[in-house]
């Protein structure tokens, strides 16, 4: 069974999907004049810099979140087991240089989830309750639809909403989560599952707004929490940090020899999984945050999307290397180990028994947020499959069943897994298999509606950096746009 997910793996992520990947990311870097690198001051100033001031904060604007509430959620749902049990993975699979992939994929992936959230801010439906939603699925409907004039926008979005809806069924947080636990605190993993999902249950209760008000709280705290400590381990062999950035470089362009548990990584090998590692946890390109940072309250879709480039900086240039140098540098790395088990060895090496449990509960709350963020993007899928009047009983029937089964195949997975003791690496392989479709077809529609995205682009630095001039005539929203062609 291993090998044969490893084919179908190596099968969907392979040379068409990583060129993909990183040609989307060349294509509006290079089109958006470099904006996330030259404007990266200005981006951060733009996010967090507007959360300690009260000019811009757009309160009256139409939405359910505040941005900063959306973006917690988005980056709950980002930053997770994949930056602790699949950055593992990818260094167990890749060896070091899978690292320096990652940071490649991820820097090209801030503009791309600039584009992703930009759209589908600039697409979104206002419901029936005057609440606003989005995504991919409302982009290809309107954008490619109407747009476009594509009269078969459903098959990509119908293909798109099928790969996230895998995700339901072949599901990771929970598995990762349990495992984490049950080896560091002598529990089962059946009985760790069970007190995930109870505590799912209570959180997604309250619905999308209780979700972002929960992340709000939790994100600042783990994240701080978690790199603190991955920075004292760090130091702790800080005559290793220059050694560790040689090996990475090396070898990511010339692979890995086998060494101790290590089995050694071909330089096609390193590109795949680092590349195919850093979608997997920061989605840029997955098409799944974007459908809550379209909830969120705004005055200009960039705006939004800069938050979006925000959220890829922070999972992987900042979580992932954090993870990434306490793995390579405590020396775990070439054990045989993988996923969140190796990550647990590199903090236990580095400071102990202590170090474990930190990272266990760091992996805890990680899952948490990511769980119950994922829970709004199906949530988002689902009100957009039955929008439109005569569809509100059954939209609504349909929520509420769904909110009642989402965590169970979370838990059948632990079940499955104990059962068949599966390897960490076999699970991870599910996850390569989930990213690829729905990756595939957002990206290619993404590239497609470019000149939507440059065109806000355009208007939001006329508006806001003095950089060319304003068309009166350009509608920010595509609902604007369209109400005007109505009168």
């Amino acid at each position: 069974m291993g090998k044969l997910l490893e084919s179908v793996a190596d099968w969907l992520w392979g040379l068409p999907l990583i060129f993909t990947v990183l040609f989307v990311g060349v294509f509006f870097t290079v089109g958006s004049k470099f904006f996330q690198i030259i404007y990266l001051p200005h981006i951060f100033k733009s996010t967090f810099g507007r959360l300690f001031t009260k000019k811009d904060k757009p309160e009256d604007s139409k939405g359910i979140l505040t941005p900063f509430q959306a973006v917690s959620t988005a980056v709950g749902g980002s930053i997770g087991v994949g930056n602790i049990g699949g950055v593992a993975t990818a260094i167990a699979i890749g060896g070091p240089g899978a690292v320096f992939w990652l940071w490649v994929t991820a820097l090209l992936g801030m503009i791309t989830k600039a584009v992703e959230v930009s759209l589908s801010v600039h697409y979104r439906n206002t419901d029936e309750e005057g609440n606003p939603y989005g995504g991919p699925t409302y982009y290809m409907e309107k954008g490619l639809g109407v747009e476009k004039k594509f009269k078969y926008w459903k098959i990509p979005a119908f293909l798109f909403g099928f790969g996230i809806f895998i995700t339901f069924i072949i599901t990771l947080q929970n598995y990762t989560v349990s495992e984490a636990v049950s080896s560091t605190f002598s529990m089962g993993m059946i009985p760790a599952s069970l007190i995930y999902v109870i505590l799912i249950y209570a959180i997604i209760y309250g619905g999308i707004k209780r979700i972002g008000e929960i992340a709000a709280l939790l994100i600042p705290f783990m994240g701080a929490f978690y790199i603190l400590c991955s920075l004292f381990i760090i130091f702790k062999n800080a005559s290793d940090i220059l050694p560790v950035f040689s090996l990475i470089f090396d070898s990511a362009f010339n692979g890995t020899a086998a060494v101790g548990g290590f089995t050694g990584a071909a330089i096609a090998q390193v590109i795949r999984i680092g590349v195919s590692r850093a979608v997997y946890s920061n989605e840029a390109g997955w098409g799944t945050s974007p459908m809550i940072h379209s909830t969120a309250k705004t005055d200009h879709p960039i705006k939004q999307g800069m938050w979006g480039a925000v959220e890829v900086f922070l999972d992987t240039i900042v979580i992932c290397t954090m993870t990434s140098l306490t793995i390579i540098i405590t020396g775990v790395w070439s054990s045989g180990m993988d996923g969140a088990a190796l990550t647990l060895a590199a903090f236990e090496s580095g400071v102990g028994e202590v170090g474990r449990i930190v990272l266990t509960i760091s992996v805890f709350l990680f899952g948490l947020t990511t769980t119950t963020g994922w829970y709004t993007y199906y949530e988002i899928i689902i009100r957009h499959l039955f929008a439109g009047k005569g569809h509100s009983r059954i939209k609504q029937v349909t929520l509420t069943a769904f909110k009642w089964l989402y965590p169970i195949p979370g838990l059948l997975m632990v079940l499955y897994a104990v059962y068949y003791e599966l390897p960490g690496k076999i699970v991870w392989y599910f996850a390569d298999i989930t990213t690829a479709i729905p990756t595939f077809v957002n990206l290619v529609v993404i590239l497609i509606l470019s000149k939507k995205f440059f065109g806000l682009l355009h208007d939001y630095k006329a508006r806001y950096l003095n950089i060319g001039t304003v068309d009166p005539k350009f509608r920010v929203f595509y609902e604007d746009q369209a109400d005007s062609n109505k009168k």
